[in-house]
């Protein structure tokens, strides 16, 4: 939820009563307080636990709500009991942002609805007698349709907050059944993205349900909880990581973008083509991750040469040259201590070398190129050909693709030119447009850039 605005105010307060007309008990319901106080208190319990917090854009801010005990609730607890189950937790969970008092209510009246309602479906199908015995696989049916249910709710209410605390759908300045399809469009992607790590937690209330109902009693359902939560902990650490990792990266790309904005977007397209080149090669999901990363930093280096030369209008001089080829190491230095990146500070320092053994900075002949550095030197070249630059407009694929194919064997290795050309013949190139193209900065007959060739003769993406 960001700037709280007025129309946003008054959904939540709706959302806020019709969670009250839900949590309302019914007269002649049969009592159920100790149950009901019991799952509340470990619900409470669960939301307390620090849990760590996460860096980046993207990333939550913690673990999110622990959902195996409120699904528990539902399987096991009348829909007006049920949706008093979230409550204590969500109004004393710690909120960051202002107005606090508001963020607690929305999220223990969205919490309270999704819970009621998930708890109405898994009653109305039947689920609760099914829990007892248990009878499979008729329970787990019951349960997945409270799960969709339980997810329908919370994705329709975030969808309503974020259209109204945000204003998603005023970012479409286009005719209302346009701006309608980009709404829904946003409402089904949360609702996908949420739908499978609810279901794993909503088997785990199951498994608490069913643990609850039998001889052993709720002793026995508490121990569902400890590895369930163990394991969501690893798995928000994993994206804290994960998180902090993709921060490091955009920072040091927007410091070089800065410095270096004439190749402005080359970086992110050089990773983009590295990993369609890694697909193409068999590598495994964790090296293209690492690979695109290299592909993404390959010029990180820029950051300790002189502006004045990366910016400079004439010819460069001998020593000037010498200067800027110092970038794969000024890089691998940078990079040097970023135990994340593994084999892409390799790619970082020896793009630049040739297999003919005419690169920089080390003259590496053949296999003693790293791999990855030999991928990222093609997905170099490729982009540095096919984008539009200040003294030349960008060539066509397929002509980038018959230079690269004429260097290979002497600058590139035939192997990785071979899997690019494979991967666009399936997939096509999609580039983010340049800079100078955006701006229609091409001069038709313009000299070269200094420091930047032409073609791919020197490691194609520039000096």
């Amino acid at each position: 939820m960001g700037p709280v605005r007025p129309w946003a105010r008054v959904y939540v307060g709706c959302t806020v009563l019709a969670a009250l007309v839900c949590a309302a008990p019914v007269p002649g319901a049969p009592a159920c307080w100790w149950a009901l106080a019991l799952l509340a208190a470990l619900h409470a319990g669960c939301e307390q636990i620090p849990r760590g917090r996460a860096v980046g854009d993207r990333a939550p801010e913690d673990m999110g709500t622990f959902f195996p005990v409120l699904l528990a609730a539902a399987f096991l607890l009348p829909p007006p009991a049920a949706a008093l189950v979230p409550l204590p937790g969500a109004l004393l969970v710690r909120v960051a942002e202002r107005p606090s008092w508001l963020r607690r209510a929305w999220r223990a009246a969205q919490l309270s609805l999704a819970v009621w309602a998930a708890s109405r479906v898994h009653g109305a199908l039947g689920g609760r007698d099914a829990v007892v015995g248990p009878r499979f696989p008729y329970a787990l049916l019951t349960a997945g349709a409270a799960v969709v249910a339980f997810c329908l709710v919370l994705t329709a209410l975030d969808a309503g907050i974020l259209a109204l605390a945000e204003r998603v759908p005023a970012r479409g300045r286009g005719p209302l059944p346009e701006r309608t399809r980009e709404v829904g469009a946003a409402w089904r992607g949360l609702f996908l993205r949420s739908l499978a790590p609810v279901a794993v937690q909503g088997l785990a209330g199951l498994m608490m349900a069913v643990l609850w109902r039998s001889p052993y009693g709720p002793a026995a359902a508490l121990l569902v909880l400890l590895p369930m939560y163990v394991s969501c902990w690893v798995f928000a650490q994993y994206h804290r990581e994960r998180a902090a990792h993709q921060a490091t990266i955009r920072a040091l790309v927007q410091a070089v973008d800065i410095k270096d904005g004439y190749t402005r977007g080359h970086s992110e397209r050089v990773g983009e083509a590295s990993v369609m080149i890694a697909r193409e090669l068999g590598m495994d999901a964790e090296r293209i991750e690492v690979l695109r990363f290299a592909g993404i930093l390959h010029d990180v280096g820029k950051l300790g040469v002189p502006t004045r030369l990366l910016r400079k209008d004439g010819p460069l001089t001998p020593e000037e040259r010498r200067i800027i080829e110092l970038h794969p190491e000024y890089g691998h230095e940078m990079v040097r201590g970023i135990g994340f990146l593994g084999e892409a500070r390799s790619a970082i320092l020896h793009h630049h070398e040739r297999l003919d053994g005419s690169g920089y900075p080390y003259g590496l002949v053949g296999a003693q190129i790293p791999e990855f550095a030999r991928v990222v030197a093609v997905a170099d070249a490729f982009d540095a050909m096919t984008s539009t630059r200040s003294y030349r407009r960008a060539r066509p694929v397929e002509a980038a693709l018959t230079e690269l194919e004429r260097c290979a064997g002497a600058q590139f290795d035939p192997a990785m030119v071979h899997a690019l050309a494979r991967a666009l013949a399936r997939h096509g190139w999609h580039p983010v447009v340049t800079a100078d193209e955006a701006r229609g900065n091409v001069p038709p007959r313009a000299a070269p850039r200094p420091g930047e060739p032409a073609g791919p003769r020197r490691g194609g993406g520039g000096a």
